[in-house]
C-alpha cells in the first residue's frame, strides 16, 4: 500500500537523469576519489559570487540586529529592490519597466510556478521546444495542466516555427522557451523570436483568448562570440521574461529570481496582482530576504565570463579530438553532442566506465545526445579528454 501520491510515486519512480548521475558520481568519487572522476552532469555554477556580493553581505550584517531585519514584505519583494531591478531590466530588454512591472520570487523555478499557477486552467497545455530542462513539466503538473514540447529544428536547435503552429491548439495557454537553452546551448535570433510572436498575436486571435510567451533567461548573461538574446517583452503584450540571479552572481542556493511581465499588457494590473497572490499561496510567501539585498547591491556585477569561455573553447577541443559530432554553444554553459552509436543511455553508462559524467538526452526530451555541464575547472575537461575517446572507442569498435 503506497502512502504517496500515484504522480509523485511515478515521479520517484523515474528520477531525474541529471540528479541520478549526480549522485552515480557520489558514489564514484568515493571509490577513486574526487580528483579521478570527471563529474558534467550537474549545471551548478562553480565560479566564487562576485566582490560585490561578498561586500553586500557584509554591510547585511552590519545592520541584522535591527527590528524586523529578516521580516515579512509585500509578497512581491522589497518595493526599493523590484525599482532598482526594473531600471536595470528596462536597459536589458530595451523597453521602460516599473517596479510594478517586476515581482521578485523564489528563483526561477518560483517565479515559473507563479506564473503558470496564475494563468494556467487545469486541462490546458505549457508548449515547449525540445530539448528543454526537465522540471517544466514537473511545474506544468503541479497546476493541472499538460506539457508537451517540439522538436526543434535540426540545424542549430532553433525554434521549428511551422512545427510549433501545427502544435498549437485551442487548449494551448502557454508557449515556454528557454535562450540560451539549457541543455543545447542555443540562443534563439531575432527572426525566431519575431516570428513566434507574430504567431502567437495570430493565434490569441483565433482562440479568443491569449497564448502566453514565458521566457526563462537564466544564461541571457552568457554569451559567446558578442551574441545579444533578443528580447519578448517588446514584441509581445501577453510576454512574461522569467529569470534568476542563480548563475550570473553565482547565488543558486540563495533562490532568488523574478517575473518581469511586459508594460504593453493592457491588464498588466491583474496579471501583477495574481502573480503576488499565487507567489504567497504557493508557500513562499515572499523573496528570500538576504538575497534581495545582494541583489541589489551586486546586479550590476556578474562573474567572470571570460572563464567560462575559456572552459568552453577546451571543451570544444576535448571533443573534437576524439571525433564527436557536436554544435558549439552559443550561450550557457553546455554542450550537447551526439552520442556515437546512437543510444545515448548506453553511451552515458559507457562514459561511467571511465568515470566522466555526463546526462542523457532522453532527460531532456531528446534521444540520441547527451549533455555536458562545462562549469568545472579547466583542469578536468582537459584530464576527461582519455576517457571521452575510451567510451567512444568501446561503444564504436566493441571487443
Amino acid at each position: 500500500m503506497s502512502i504517496l501520491s500515484e504522480s509523485v510515486n511515478s515521479y520517484l519512480q523515474n528520477a531525474s537523469w541529471i540528479r541520478r548521475m549526480f549522485e552515480a558520481g557520489g558514489t564514484l568519487k568515493a571509490r577513486f576519489g574526487e580528483e579521478n572522476v570527471y563529474d558534467f552532469s550537474l549545471g551548478n555554477p562553480d565560479l566564487p559570487a562576485p566582490p560585490a556580493v561578498v561586500k553586500a553581505l557584509r554591510d547585511f550584517v552590519e545592520h541584522a540586529e535591527e527590528p524586523f531585519a529578516f521580516g515579512y514584505m509585500p509578497n512581491g519583494g522589497f518595493r526599493w529592490a523590484r525599482e532598482k531591478l526594473a531600471s536595470r531590466l528596462s536597459r536589458e530588454q530595451g523597453i521602460p519597466l516599473e517596479g510594478e512591472d517586476v515581482i521578485l520570487t523564489c528563483g526561477a523555478a518560483g517565479g515559473l510556478n507563479a506564473f503558470l499557477r496564475a494563468v494556467l486552467n487545469p486541462g490546458e497545455e505549457v508548449l515547449g521546444i525540445a530539448p528543454y530542462f526537465v522540471e517544466y513539466g514537473f511545474y506544468t503538473e503541479n497546476h493541472g495542466g499538460k506539457f508537451r514540447a517540439v522538436m526543434s529544428s535540426a540545424e542549430g536547435f532553433r525554434p521549428d516555427i511551422p512545427a510549433l503552429e501545427k502544435a498549437l491548439g485551442p487548449k494551448t495557454r502557454v508557449v515556454l522557451i528557454n535562450s540560451p537553452n539549457n541543455p543545447t546551448g542555443a540562443v534563439y535570433g531575432s527572426e525566431d523570436i519575431n516570428a513566434l510572436a507574430r504567431l502567437l498575436e495570430a493565434k490569441s486571435k483565433e482562440y479568443g483568448k491569449a497564448v502566453w510567451l514565458a521566457s526563462d533567461e537564466p544564461y541571457r548573461f552568457l554569451c559567446y562570440e558578442g551574441i545579444v538574446p533578443p528580447s519578448v517583452l517588446p514584441l509581445y503584450s501577453h510576454a512574461v521574461c522569467i529569470s534568476s540571479f542563480s548563475k550570473n552572481l553565482s547565488l543558486p542556493g540563495e533562490r532568488i529570481g523574478y517575473v518581469a511581465v511586459s508594460p504593453l499588457l493592457k491588464e498588466k494590473e491583474e496579471l501583477m496582482a495574481a502573480l503576488n497572490l499565487t507567489n504567497r499561496i504557493l508557500g513562499f510567501v515572499n523573496p528570500p530576504v538576504i538575497g534581495q539585498h545582494l541583489m541589489a547591491a551586486a546586479m550590476e556585477s556578474q562573474v567572470d565570463v571570460s572563464i567560462y569561455a575559456a572552459r568552453r573553447k577546451a571543451m570544444a577541443e576535448v571533443l573534437s579530438d576524439a571525433g564527436y559530432e557536436f554544435q558549439m554553444p552559443a550561450g550557457a554553459f553546455y554542450f550537447f553532442p551526439k552520442a556515437p552509436g546512437g543510444d545515448d543511455v548506453a553511451f552515458v553508462n559507457a562514459l561511467l566506465e571511465e568515470r566522466v559524467l555526463a546526462v542523457p538526452g532522453s532527460g531532456f526530451g531528446c534521444p540520441g545526445y547527451f549533455r555536458l555541464a562545462f562549469c568545472v575547472d579547466k583542469s578536468v575537461i582537459r584530464r576527461a579528454a582519455t576517457g571521452f575517446a575510451k567510451a567512444r572507442q568501446r561503444v564504436e569498435m566493441p571487443q
